[in-house]
């Protein structure tokens, strides 16, 4: 069993920067992904990283601004997100994917997920 907690969102104006953490108790050979969900519309995949951290990928509308990493000595996923704008408004939510799989952009296939936090970016 994996449970994830989320934290880092906030408010924040367009063009500025946050990073959210994952804190992942239990074991770290869990693929990570980052999905986000904006008031009525489906979640959506964000960015994913494998388990050692040796493979990243990245939704389109994020690359370049968004980066995520990982530090499986302290159990924890971040996702550094740069030059925000006001679509990027949304919950986002930490999830895991046992490693006997590849890595996914799918949200149902990820075995673990945290309750989310929020991020606003609005001036």
């Amino acid at each position: 069993q994996v449970q994830l907690v989320e934290s880092g969102g906030g408010l924040v104006q367009p063009g500025g920067s946050l990073r959210l953490s994952c804190a992942a108790s239990g074991r770290s050979n869990h693929h990570m992904g980052w999905f986000r969900q904006a008031p009525g519309k489906d979640r959506e995949f964000v960015a994913v990283i494998s388990w050692n951290g040796g493979v990243t990928s990245y939704a389109d509308f994020v690359k370049g601004r968004f980066t995520i990493s990982r530090d499986n000595a302290k159990n924890m996923v971040y996702l550094q997100m740069d030059s925000l704008k006001p679509e990027d408004t949304a919950d986002y939510y930490c999830a895991a994917r046992r490693v006997v799989f590849g890595i996914s952009k799918t949200s149902t296939d990820y075995d673990y997920w945290g309750q989310g936090t929020q991020v606003t970016v609005s001036s």
